[in-house]
């Protein structure tokens, strides 16, 4: 292995060069008679270490970088990339935008976004964190979490692997309506995957944290011996009997519930018809107790940016009110596909974080459960079963079976169904055991009544 370091080269250094590259291309589309042009110009680098069974397995290193041109005839759009950064590739680019602009059909909606619309202002979201780690130093780490987990119990009879990941970036990007930014960014993460068990009754779980700097990643050795209880309560696992319940979503799968609203309340989809909440503004597609924010400037989130990828400002809102919907997450072409304007969500959602006000501050995992008395703890989907179309939905799920607010055993080889329609109202409580996964924060949801496939 490498002793270099994943940040012996300044990622920031070609900032102002990229200023240039992206001044350039915008420069020579209008040359060559685009109506507009949009150029962003990034690279990035990482590192990653994943060990198995106290041995190192694999280590990646990589290093990426892009020019990418988009030019306009009209309502014509022509896009073309690559990876030199020569001044003879910067013009050969441009021109083969240009030439599929000039032959691809018009779209009455292409087109970049007004001026008006156009960040102008650029705080600092504190997004760039270097990691100063080597390879080596990566899998001492990676080994001291899954040695952690393999000394929970002896009942831990081997390991998935555990991996440290680190990354780092920048980029400009700009367009001829005068609108020029970018900024760098990192993401650092450790993960772990023991297997207890042996035969028939293995069991596999995992865990991990993510942060954009070092200091905010939780404890390797802690996060070792959580994957490891998670992995062991797995293995009382049966079946249960058919019926109906109520299902509380652990907060980390609670999070594709509101990555669901999300889909459902986007722009391609709308614009598709391919949605079951088409023309929910102002409607009820929550419980009432429920509410939405979007907050596109937490410093240091996954999710922050004072522009979104087309370059228009993004702003802090209030997406579901008391259950109400408030607004949608559109583009630029998507919104005009609507006869709407972009609500700066060109390339997804900033900060969701979904909220009850019922919730209390004491409302952890525990209370949950008491909350839901008898029912189904979901720790696990399996399958894509969401048809986003009809809102009908249908996983896989492994779990737990919870009586008077206490778990019995752990559950698998069952479906979990019903109607997303229905299943966002008869949300009862939202915990306060708050996580964050990217862009999205929430504590586990309490579903009032759900179908239970099982035996």
């Amino acid at each position: 292995m490498s002793d270099q370091s994943i940040s012996s080269l300044p990622v920031t250094q070609n900032q102002a060069w990229f200023r240039e590259l992206v001044s350039d291309a915008l420069a020579h589309a209008k040359s060559l008679g685009a109506s507009d042009a949009a150029a962003e110009v990034s690279e990035s680098r990482g590192l990653s270490v994943a060990v198995r069974n106290n041995d190192v397995e694999t280590v990646e290193q990589t290093r990426d970088r892009s020019l990418d041109v988009t030019v306009y005839a009209g309502q014509k759009r022509g896009s073309a990339s690559t990876s030199d950064f020569s001044a003879k590739a910067l013009r050969e680019t441009v021109e083969a935008a240009w030439h599929i602009a000039r032959y691809t059909a018009a779209d009455p909606a292409a087109g970049l976004p007004e001026a008006s619309e156009l960040a102008t202002e650029f705080l600092d979201l504190q997004l760039h964190h270097v990691w100063d780690i080597s390879a080596e130093q990566a899998a001492v780490l990676a080994l001291k979490a899954e040695r952690a987990a393999r000394e929970v119990s002896p009942l831990i009879t081997n390991s998935d692997g555990a991996s440290v990941d680190t990354s780092e970036g920048h980029f400009v990007m700009g367009n001829s309506r005068g609108f020029m930014g970018g900024y760098p960014y990192s993401r650092h993460g450790l993960s772990v995957a023991p297997i207890a068990g042996k035969g028939v009754n293995m069991q596999r779980d995992y865990w991990y944290t993510s942060a954009r700097a070092a200091r905010d990643l939780a404890d390797p050795a802690a996060v070792g011996r959580y994957a490891a209880e998670r992995t062991l309560a797995r293995l009382s696992a049966r079946r249960i009997k058919t019926g109906r319940f109520p299902v509380l979503f652990e907060a980390p799968l609670a999070i594709g519930l509101l990555g669901a609203l999300v889909q459902a309340t986007s722009g391609g989809a709308l614009y598709r018809k391919a949605s079951f909440l088409l023309d929910s503004l102002g409607k009820q597609v929550l419980a009432d107790h429920l509410d939405v924010s979007e907050d596109p400037f937490t410093p240091g989130a996954m999710g922050s940016s004072v522009f979104d990828s087309e370059g228009v400002r993004t702003r802090a809102r209030d997406v579901v009110v008391a259950g109400s919907l408030n607004g949608y997450f559109l583009s630029t072409y998507t919104a005009r596909k609507l006869n709407m304007q972009t609500t700066g969500n060109a390339g997804g959602s900033h900060n969701l974080r979904l909220s009850s006000r019922l919730t209390s501050p004491d409302d952890d995992l525990c209370a949950m459960l008491k909350k839901m008395g008898t029912g189904f703890l979901v720790t696990e989907l399996i399958g894509q079963g969401v048809n986003y179309v009809t809102g009908d939905y249908s996983r896989g799920a492994f779990g737990y079976w919870v009586k008077n607010g206490e778990i019995q055993h752990a559950v698998q080889e069952v479906t979990i169904a019903g109607s997303m329609a229905d299943m966002f109202k008869q949300i009862v409580a939202i915990g306060a055991d708050t996580i964050t996964r990217g862009s999205k924060s929430t504590g586990s949801v309490l579903i009032e009544q759900m179908a239970i496939a099982g035996q």
